[in-house]
Parts: structure tokens; C-alpha cells; sequence
């Protein structure tokens, strides 16, 4: 199995293996920029449309949103518009300790002109006073 089918089943689970608790549309939009010095270089505005949900239990919570992307570089004074998509996951493992991940994509094109998809990933803990 590979490492992309093993990401894919792992968010995936909580819609197989479970009723939802909570589930519901919502809108995100969501701006980030890069600033590496303190030079502004680029940012990319997302307008994402999503849907969240979780188990009856409230141990796992689940979302998955998409939409368009408008990035803007500095150096070319440009905006262009992709596709973005995010789909992450929460579990609790303790009473006050949950364990996530997420999981995003955008379009984008190489140096050679072809489209590709840019993803990017992250884990962490939370942990509640």
C-alpha cells in the first residue's frame, strides 16, 4: 500500500467506520502570507466550502473543504487563481490529549508548464489544561 493510499484510508475511517455525532456545512476563507526576512514575497487567500463531522462519542472529528485559491508573488505583481483543498482528523487518545492531522493540496503548474498538485502535511498533540 502506498503512502498516499495509507493517508487516504486513514481520513476516509472516520466516515466508514461511524454515525456522525455533529456534521454540517460551513465557509472558510483564509489568508496566508509569506514574509521570509521581513520582505513580504507572496500570499495565498483560500475561499474554501467544507464539511465537518465526528462521532457519536465526540473521540473523532473529521473535516474536508476545497475551493478556489488566489495566490499573489511579489515578484512578478501577479495573482493567479488555483484550486486548494484541505481534509484533516482529530482523536482523542486521553481525556484532555488528542492527537491530529491534516492533510492539503494546490494546483499549480512546474517549470516545464504541467499541471501538478502541491501537498503538504501536519501532526500534532493537543493537550488541554
Amino acid at each position: 500500500m502506498s503512502i498516499k493510499s495509507t493517508i487516504a484510508a486513514i481520513f476516509a475511517a472516520p466516515f466508514v467506520l461511524s454515525s456522525a455525532a455533529f456534521a454540517g456545512p460551513y465557509v472558510n476563507v483564509e489568508a496566508n502570507a509569506s514574509y521570509p526576512d521581513g520582505d513580504y514575497t507572496a500570499a495565498t487567500t483560500d475561499l474554501h466550502i467544507g464539511f465537518e463531522g465526528g462521532t457519536e462519542d465526540g473521540k473523532v472529528a473529521y473535516y474536508v473543504q476545497g475551493g478556489p485559491a488566489f495566490t499573489h508573488t511579489e515578484s512578478t505583481d501577479d495573482t493567479e487563481t488555483n484550486i486548494s483543498g484541505k481534509a484533516g482528523v482529530s482523536v482523542s487518545v486521553a481525556e484532555a490529549a488528542s492527537v491530529y492531522g491534516e492533510i492539503s493540496g494546490i494546483s499549480d503548474e512546474d517549470t516545464a508548464g504541467d499541471d501538478v498538485i502541491n501537498f503538504g502535511g501536519k501532526l500534532g498533540v493537543k493537550y488541554v489544561f
